[in-house]
């Protein structure tokens, strides 16, 4: 244990000194070996004046004329022109990205270094050299990479890196600027199906509802009407009206018991002391795919989606499959914050309707939060508790969840969406 400890802070140590070497030479434009020179001019130097030693100032004045000549050499103008290929606007946690470097030589150019910066949850920085490149002469240099998190990352930019004989100076020139590339979370299938609430029972609705007018669970199957739409014809069922001669008798169409609300509300717990620590967080990461999964889903069944984080409204009332990329974008660019969760429930608790389905989203649900939820159940709304679990999870937090009445998934690392939702613990009033 002390050994792996000891190896870790020389590694720490190597690479803190490795950093501060590259940002002197960036700033320099002079090498470890060059500075070395330097040190020895002016060491040398005073040594010759102290003791009036004529070798001494001829060995000064030598190292100097080394190193004002490495300098000037290592000054020369790059004449070389970079393209690289266009990178997609936006991919996909785990997308394969292969991108083309192509390096045209206006002049012979030779010992060039060239180094696409990547950041690190994308892949490793690349480094290509260039022994030599003719004039008019292009080389094109392929790498790939594969986003590991979802976020906003720049790509570059493209940097050449050339040196002088001695290798006591180095010059740096960006040949291409960085481009942004936002790698959306990954999204499942997550079946969350706006069925009931308190009170639901007809003929009784809550005080205020606006029902979905095509709900989603089977009510049962009716005779074809003129304006139906054919694709709900049950042709199985239909079938069996055919008489002897094969003539078809009637037609069935499968009909949905009535929603209850086309509005949905998707509250995630941006709290960073809520969320597991790490970058990336666990929790964090997790519910971020569960939101965007469940709100996927809402758009595309044609439901309005509005999307809440605890320091304000991040997306309000996206309707359409169209508006993904909108919504997964918004998502990318998401962190954690300080803001606690039961403010986002206080601001949802001052706004006077109760015709919306509420996704609440977050890890820890404490004695405030549970008590705020609580409220909105009271007034009618449709609650389901996303709890975001892992092994270092709070038991009360979903003791609290149970005494609530809602349903309740629980979210694990590795367990698929799909399976999750459909596990809905139903916790009923008694």
């Amino acid at each position: 244990m002390a050994l792996g400890t000891v190896r870790l802070r020389a590694t720490r140590s190597a690479l803190g000194g490795s950093v501060l070497a590259s940002a002197v030479e960036r700033w320099l434009g002079v090498t470890l070996s060059g500075i070395g020179v330097g040190v020895a001019v002016v060491v040398s130097y005073l040594i010759a004046r102290a003791q009036a030693s004529p070798a001494m100032y001829l060995f000064a004045y030598g190292l100097a004329f080394v190193l004002g000549s490495a300098f000037l050499l290592g000054r020369r103008r790059l004449a070389v022109t970079a393209d690289r290929s266009t990178l997609p606007k936006r991919v996909r946690l785990g997308q394969k990205v292969e991108v083309d470097v192509v390096l045209t030589a206006r002049r012979r150019t030779t010992a060039v270094v060239f180094e696409e910066e990547v950041d690190e949850h994308l892949g490793r920085t690349t480094r290509f050299p260039v022994t030599v490149l003719h004039s008019g002469e292009a080389t094109t240099h392929t790498y790939s990479f594969t986003p590991r998190q979802r976020g906003v990352y720049p790509v570059g930019p493209l940097v050449a890196t050339w040196s002088d004989p001695f290798g006591l100076t180095k010059k740096r020139a960006v040949l291409s600027e960085p481009v942004e590339l936002i790698v959306h979370p990954a999204t499942e299938l997550a079946e969350d199906r706006v069925l009931s609430r308190a009170w639901e029972d007809p003929p009784i609705r809550p005080p205020v509802s606006k029902p979905w007018p095509t709900g989603f669970e089977f009510y049962g199957m009716r005779d074809y009407s003129p304006g139906d739409d054919p694709r709900r014809i049950v042709w199985r069922a239909t079938a069996r009206t055919m008489d002897a001669a094969g003539n078809i008798d009637r037609y069935l169409v499968r009909e949905s018991e009535q929603g209850i609300t086309d509005r949905v509300s998707l509250m995630l717990d941006t709290s960073a002391s809520s969320h597991s620590p790490g970058d990336p967080s666990e929790t964090f990461e997790n519910a971020i795919g569960a939101v965007a999964s469940v709100a996927a889903r809402h758009l595309k069944d044609g439901f309005a989606v509005t999307v809440e984080v605890n320091g304000a409204r991040l997306l309000d009332s996206l309707r359409g499959p169209q508006k993904r990329v909108v919504l997964l974008d918004a998502l990318a660019r998401l962190h954690r914050e300080t803001e606690p969760l039961s403010g986002m429930l206080e601001r949802y608790l001052a706004d006077p309707g109760r015709d919306t389905h509420l996704v609440l989203v977050t890890p820890h649900l404490d004695a405030t939060a549970s008590t705020r939820v609580r409220i909105l159940l009271d007034r009618g709304v449709s609650v389901l508790l996303a709890l975001v679990l892992n092994d270092e999870s709070e038991p009360d937090s979903l003791h609290r969840a149970g005494t609530l009445g809602c349903n309740v998934v629980e979210v694990r690392t590795g367990q698929p969406l799909a399976v999750v939702f459909s596990r809905v613990l139903g916790r009923g009033r008694r």
